[in-house]
């Protein structure tokens, strides 16, 4: 009789192997599939620009392919699904290769090779369904370079699309800030680097007119503590809440603690429920002085402080907060997906105080 624990081993061993092999599988069927998405756009769009001067050529074209290739081929090409590829084709010209099309063989650049616009194994024709509905040129290079990098499934990368990620982003940098973040990605080097306006919680489903303690929104966002990572960005570790600080007999509970991996740093979260006022800043300063001597050690660098309120004063921030103060920050979150307009809006609300100040 064989020994258990040899069995054993040789079990998980066999599903170790297994299961890698499914994964390449599914990698190799959905670059394969992206492939031929994008090819299928190409023929699309070349026979359309051979028929150009008849007026309304293209339209027909795609549906009597629909109609054809839906009689032959089953499920997946209907009229919008054409519509989809040849979209993607003329969206990114540039995915394969000339060469690699014209030979139908597969394209998997280098890792140092890629850049956004180009075919990259990690995305799947569903990740590049939602990038096409990204109209921007700049924000759909964002995302692409985003859900690269952070490995994003194709739900998280539709969710922080609707959640407007690159727009809220895009609110503290300039011209030359929204071009890296479209050549780049979001590079977190400083503090601010870190910090979003404003927040999006909407996977909490709660109703923004709901009467909720900030006991009752912190329970909340801990019940969904992978979705609320999600909000914050990438390098989020979860440290503990209500971590007792006692001065001289006195206790002070910050609500969230959090230890940032690529910063090193704690970051401390308060919440609030209603508009922020100047003693909410000032608590927040306290925290933050006290991990800065007392809890970080020769390692970390300068603790961060941000407060999560419905609605704040900027300028009130700015005359409580000193200029060198520059790891403390109070943003806003709401409960629903913002629209791009309403983004827009609050952005040139912004510009106008900045230009008001300045005169």
């Amino acid at each position: 009789m064989a020994d258990l624990t040899t069995v054993q081993a040789l079990v998980s061993s066999i599903k170790l192997v297994w299961s890698q092999a499914q994964g390449q599988a599914v990698r190799s069927v959905n670059s394969e599939l992206v492939k031929a998405h994008w090819s299928i756009g190409q023929k699309i769009v070349e026979a359309e620009q051979k028929g150009v001067a008849r007026a309304g050529y293209g339209e027909k074209l795609l549906e009597q392919l629909a109609a054809r290739l839906g009689q032959e081929l089953g499920d997946g090409f209907s009229l919008s699904s054409l519509k989809f590829m040849r979209l993607f084709f003329q969206r990114y010209p540039e995915l394969l290769p000339i060469r690699y099309a014209l030979r139908n063989e597969l394209y998997q650049p280098s890792e140092t090779d890629w850049k956004p616009g180009t075919f990259h194994g990690g995305l799947s024709w569903t990740h590049y369904r939602g990038l096409l509905k990204v109209e921007d040129p700049l924000a759909r290079a964002f995302y692409e370079i985003e859900a690269v990098k952070q490995g994003w499934s194709a739900r998280q990368l539709e969710r922080q699309i609707h959640s407007q990620l690159y727009f809220r982003l895009a609110k503290s940098h300039d011209r030359e800030g929204l071009l890296a973040l479209a050549n780049e990605g979001q590079v977190i080097e400083a503090a601010v680097d870190l910090i979003k306006d404003p927040y999006v919680l909407e996977f909490l489903d709660m109703p923004a007119r709901h009467q909720f303690t900030e006991g009752d929104l912190e329970t909340a966002l801990l019940d969904r503590l992978q979705s609320f990572l999600l909000e914050l960005g990438s390098g989020f570790a979860f440290v503990g809440r209500q971590k007792r600080l006692t001065l001289e007999g006195d206790h002070f509970y910050p609500d969230l603690v959090f230890y940032h991996t690529k910063l090193k740093c704690y970051v401390i979260l308060d919440l609030k429920v209603d508009k922020l006022t100047h003693a909410d800043l000032g608590q927040m300063q306290l925290y933050v002085h006290y991990y800065d001597r007392e809890v970080r050690d020769a390692t970390d660098n300068p603790t961060v402080g941000l407060v999560l309120c419905t609605d704040k004063n900027d300028t009130m921030v700015k005359y409580v907060l000193a200029e060198n103060q520059q790891q403390i920050f109070a943003s806003r979150y709401q409960l629903f997906m913002p629209t791009e307009d309403q983004l827009v809006s609050e952005l040139r609300r912004e510009l106008a105080e900045i230009k008001t100040e300045a005169q």
